[in-house]
C-alpha cells in the first residue's frame, strides 16, 4: 500500500530537486503541506503533490505558448 503522506525528502527525490528547494516551496505556499507531531514535521499528501505536478505542466505549457522558440 502506498503511503498517503510523504516526507519532504521523498518529495525532493520525486521531483529530483534538493530538500531545501522543497522546504522553500512548502513555506512559500507553492506546495500545500501540513505540520504534524510534537516537533512539527512537514508532510505532503501524495494527491497534493500530483496536483502540484499537473499545475506545473499546465503553467509550463502556457509559458511555452507565450514564448515561442525563435530560430
Amino acid at each position: 500500500m502506498t503511503p498517503r503522506f510523504l516526507l519532504l525528502s521523498e518529495v525532493a527525490a520525486e521531483l529530483n530537486v534538493s530538500d531545501s528547494q522543497v522546504y522553500h516551496m512548502v513555506r512559500s505556499g507553492e506546495l500545500p503541506a501540513i505540520k504534524i507531531g510534537g516537533r512539527g514535521q512537514w508532510r505532503v499528501e501524495r494527491a497534493k503533490l500530483e496536483e502540484y505536478i499537473q499545475r506545473k505542466y499546465t503553467e509550463t505549457a502556457e509559458w511555452v505558448q507565450s514564448n515561442p522558440l525563435v530560430e
